[in-house]
């Protein structure tokens, strides 16, 4: 198993960054970084305190005039600086990402890249926010719209796409002249930390972005939201997690963005191409072991088809390789942690308890990590507890179904709304299911949505805002309309 590399982990930043300096946090508290393939400690980073957090939070407040008055073009330049670096390290990105979080080397490549085009994406969007002038319709006043910056914002990232999951949040609030206080998750802090670097070396002035890692997310949060001074929330992580945050907002009145969990149906008519639907089926399931809102919770296969979909798919995630990210020939790396992976073994459980049947995996692997195999189960009830759950994990549960109106049904009945799948040839079929379904987003014949240049979002419990897009930029923007009297 390839040993992590002691100059990459050397190197990467470990500290707080705040107001532009590299800070011990208070006491100088430290917290362990794990590699998940291991189960053994990759390094200690700062583990910041409360009043850590508040002094990211002045900082931000003091940068916030100077930064929203910076020419756009400048916030653009900055960006598309960070950007080219991001690219320019994408073998060391990748490879602190794997470490600490799991994923296959390939997979942390496609991450930076990912990452790198929200900056690129934003670097382009910061030179675009306009506003409006118009004659009131009894022609007495001049409209004035302007687009001003919402203020200094709170980033919450998740441990599942850690590089990704930042540069999608500091992106559009840069670009929109916000100043950040940017909280990772104490799983895989070391991608946020290293991006934080880049974003100096690109020239993001002091105070802009302030990054604190901690282990008490509770401690730090709570007392920024209820303090009054940040305006702004960007969350992506569970629903749980998310409606807590929501009530802390609501003291202040903060703007929220909330990206949360998923539970997403794919749907797999009778006339659809099989081997474009399994194609799908493997990147929507597969992508980071399973661990995405975003993943395929739920295949609902037409019976017509649904044994030949069954061994299509079983015979694909059968031959991954499971094992170390670092390896070249790993398909699957391990889950974050031994809760995940103990997660995942008690939803695989109890569905076959109810009945499911295993067609491949199931079964927890010997030795050291937080392994769990390429899973597929057909049969599945209806009242297996992973028809309500995020299974997060590399697990295929099939269903089948005999009619468009009842699949839709059992699609729509979930508390969650982010993605959903669609694979059929008819066209008229494609467009009425995805209107249908209630999701806020769908894929027509395809397994992968996440775009930079697409709005990402879900409805329902599965959140509240737009990442991505020409609208991820209005999140952090706020209209101002002054009324000028036409004598003026």
């Amino acid at each position: 198993m390839p040993n992590p590399d002691p100059a990459l982990l050397k190197a990467t930043p470990k500290q707080l960054h705040i107001q532009g300096t590299w800070k011990n946090a208070t006491a100088n508290r430290t917290m362990q970084v794990d590699n998940p393939a291991t189960n053994t400690p990759l390094c200690t980073v700062a583990d910041a305190t409360p009043q850590d957090a508040q002094a990211a939070l002045t900082a931000a407040r003091a940068a916030q005039r100077t930064w929203a008055a910076t020419p756009p073009r400048t916030r653009s330049e900055i960006l598309h600086r960070a950007h080219e670096l991001t690219r320019a390290r994408t073998e060391d990105l990748a490879l602190l990402m794997t470490l600490e979080m799991g994923k296959p080397l390939a997979e942390a490549r496609g991450e930076v890249t990912y990452a790198a085009e929200f900056l690129r994406w934003f670097a382009e969007e910061a030179v675009r926010i306009d506003g409006g002038y118009a004659t009131s319709p009894d022609g007495r006043n001049r409209h004035l719209v302007l687009r001003q910056p919402v203020g200094p914002c709170l980033l919450i990232t998740p441990w599942n796409f850690p590089l990704a999951m930042a540069a999608r949040k500091i992106g559009p609030a840069a670009a929109a002249g916000c100043t950040m206080v940017l909280k990772p998750a104490p799983q895989t802090p070391l991608s946020s930390l290293a991006l934080t670097g880049i974003l100096a070396e690109a020239g993001l002035p002091p105070g802009v972005l302030n990054t604190v890692t901690t282990s008490d997310a509770a401690g730090l949060v709570e007392p920024l939201l209820r303090g009054g001074g940040i305006r702004k929330l960007s969350f992506t992580g569970s629903t749980e997690v998310g409606r807590t945050l929501l009530a802390q907002c609501a003291d202040t009145v903060v703007r929220t963005s909330l990206e949360l969990g998923g539970n997403a149906p794919f749907l797999v008519f009778g006339d659809a191409d099989l081997d474009a639907a399994v194609d799908g089926a493997m990147i929507a399931k597969m992508r980071n072991m399973g661990e995405a809102c975003t993943a395929a919770n739920r295949i609902y296969v037409h019976r017509s088809v649904a044994d030949e979909f069954a061994t299509r798919l079983t015979a694909r995630m059968s031959t991954l390789t499971v094992g170390d990210g670092t390896d070249p020939g790993t398909d699957v790396g391990p889950l974050i942690d031994a809760a995940g992976r103990a997660k995942v073994e008690s939803l695989v459980r109890d569905a076959v308890e109810r009945g499911a049947k295993v067609l491949t995996g199931g079964e927890l692997p010997p030795g050291e990590g937080n392994f769990y195999p390429p899973t597929v189960l057909a049969e599945v009830p209806r009242d297996a507890a992973l028809t309500s759950t995020e299974i997060f994990g590399p697990v295929a549960a099939l269903f089948t179904f005999d009619d468009e109106d009842e699949v839709v049904a059992a699609a729509n009945d979930t508390q969650w709304g982010l993605v959903s799948y669609v694979f059929t040839r008819d066209l008229d079929r494609a467009l009425r299911v995805g209107e249908r379904l209630e999701t806020g987003m769908v894929g027509l014949n395809t397994g992968l949505v996440s775009n930079p240049a697409a709005p990402f979002g879900g409805v329902k419990q599965s959140g509240l805002g737009r990442e991505g897009g020409r609208v991820g930029i209005e999140e952090f923007l706020e209209y101002k309309y002054l009324a000028v009297p036409t004598g003026s």
